[in-house]
C-alpha cells in the first residue's frame, strides 16, 4: 500500500527536536507508513496558523501556541481546531548561562545581575517568571535586558554586556566553550508538556491512522534516541541538521539532555505535565482561561498502546 503523504511543519531549527530528526533521518517515518515533507516554519507563529490555513498538515511544537489559540478563540465566542497529542520533548530545555561558577544557584541570584531572556518565543519567560513567583520572588524586580533573541543576547553575554543569559541548546554549549557556566537547567522543573505534536482536529479525525504512525515512529525515535551512543546519534543527524556544530559539540548536547531527562521514554502525554505548563502560562498572563486537558491533548491518540 501507498505511504500518506503529509506536509510536517518543523517550528524552528533546536537541538531538542532531535528525536524528530532521529525519526526522519533513519527512515522511521516511511517505515510506518507516512512520507513526510519536513517543512522548517517561516515563524514560530506561522506554525499553528498554516495548520489552520491548509498549508501543513502536522507540525511539532509546544501546546503553548495551542493554548494561545483557544485562549483567543474563546475570548472571541469561536472555538479553536488545533489539538496536540504525543509528547515528545517531555522537560524545559532551556537553561540559565552565567559568567562564574554558581554551584548553589537559587533563584534569588537572579535579582541584581542583568538578564537577557529568551523572547524567541514566550514560554521561556512565561515558565520562569513561574519559577521566581513560586520561590517568592517578584518577576518585577529582575534586572531585565531589553528584549533580543538568543543569538544577540549570546553575542552580547560573549562581549561583557550581560551577566546571565536564558537559552537553550546550541547556544548553551557554545557559551560553555567560551567560558560561561550553568546555573541552572529548568529540566530540574519535571515534566511539562514543552514539545508535542499537533494538528486540526478535523485531522486527527479523519487521518488518525497517519497520526497512529507518527506517534509509532516517535516512540521507536525515543528508544532508539535513549539506547544509542551520543556520538553516533550526532553523526547521523548531525551533518544536515546542524552542520555548523562540530559533531563533539553535539554530542555534548545529546548527552546533557539525555542526562536531563529531556526526552521521555514513551510520548504519553499525562495530565500534570499538562498542568505544569499551562499554571505558568496562567501566572504570566499569556492566557485567561483555565482551558481543560481533554480540550487541548488526545490522551487517546498520544498513548503508544493505542497506535
Amino acid at each position: 500500500m501507498k505511504n500518506k503523504q503529509i506536509i510536517l511543519y518543523e517550528n524552528l531549527r533546536a537541538c531538542s527536536y532531535t528525536p524528530f530528526y532521529l525519526a526522519q533521518m533513519t527512515g522511521l517515518f516511511e517505515e510506518e507508513g507516512v512520507d513526510i515533507s519536513l517543512e522548517l516554519s517561516p515563524s514560530p507563529s506561522e506554525t499553528a496558523q498554516g495548520l489552520m490555513d491548509g498549508r501543513a498538515d502536522v507540525s511539532f511544537g509546544g501546546p503553548m501556541r495551542v493554548l494561545m489559540h483557544h485562549n483567543e478563540a474563546i475570548a472571541s465566542n469561536n472555538s479553536c481546531p488545533l489539538i496536540c497529542f504525543g509528547q515528545v520533548v517531555a522537560r524545559d530545555p532551556f537553561m540559565l548561562i552565567g559568567r562564574t561558577p554558581k554551584p548553589n544557584f537559587s533563584f534569588h541570584d537572579l535579582i541584581g545581575p542583568s538578564l537577557g531572556v529568551a523572547v524567541d518565543v514566550p514560554t521561556p519567560w512565561m515558565t520562569l517568571q513561574d519559577d521566581l513567583s513560586r520561590a517568592g520572588i517578584d518577576p518585577g524586580l529582575i534586572n531585565r535586558a531589553k528584549d533580543a533573541s538568543m543569538r544577540d543576547n549570546t553575542l552580547a553575554f560573549k562581549e561583557g554586556n550581560l551577566d546571565v543569559v536564558q537559552v537553550f541548546e546550541p547556544y548553551a554549549e557554545e557559551l560553555i566553550d567560551a567560558g560561561g557556566h550553568i546555573w541552572h537547567s529548568f529540566s530540574k522543573r519535571g515534566d511539562i508538556a514543552f514539545t508535542t505534536f499537533y494538528s486540526t482536529r478535523d485531522f486527527v479525525e479523519k487521518q488518525r491512522s497517519t497520526c497512529k504512525a507518527l506517534i509509532r515512529a516517535m516512540n521507536r525515535s525515543l528508544k532508539r534516541l535513549h539506547d544509542t551512543p551520543e556520538r553516533e546519534i550526532a553523526n547521523i543527524i548531525g551533518p544536515k541538521y546542524f552542520p555548523e556544530l562540530k559533531v563533539s559539540s553535539y554530542e555534548n548536547i545529546i548527552r546533557r539532555y539525555k542526562m536531563a531527562e529531556l526526552w521521555p521514554k514513551t510520548t504519553a502525554l499525562p495530565a500534570d505535565a499538562f498542568v505544569r505548563l499551562k499554571a505558568s502560562l496562567l501566572s504570566g498572563g499569556l492566557i485567561k482561561e483555565d482551558i481543560p486537558y481533554n480540550i487541548v491533548i488526545d490522551q487517546e491518540l498520544s498513548d503508544p498502546e493505542n497506535a
